[in-house]
């Protein structure tokens, strides 16, 4: 299974599958960073290490919340096409 197609969609099925791996790729990115930063703040609250020290396991949790910003952006987007797709239809 590729991440970036090489060709062109071949019709709205294949969109919305797209969009619903993009979607569930931004949830656990999301549940992945949620879960960073406790086992960060955690880390600090112990004054202890975890593996990581606490900033960088808040850092580490920034990088996924990047992540997460890219992977709701491509579900904006492809929904945004979606609608101006179904607008010119009904025109």
């Amino acid at each position: 299974m590729e991440m970036i197609p090489l060709e062109p969609y071949k019709n709205r099925e294949q969109v919305i599958a797209e969009l619903k791996r993009c979607a569930m790729l931004a949830k656990v990115s999301m549940v992945v960073a949620l879960l960073f930063v406790v086992l960060g703040v955690i880390s600090d609250a112990l004054d202890t290490v975890l593996v990581l020290h606490p900033t960088m396991w808040l850092l580490v949790a920034f990088i996924f919340g990047i992540a997460v910003i890219v992977a709701h952006m491509h579900v904006v987007a492809a929904k945004e096409v979606l609608g101006v797709e179904a607008e010119n239809r009904k025109e």
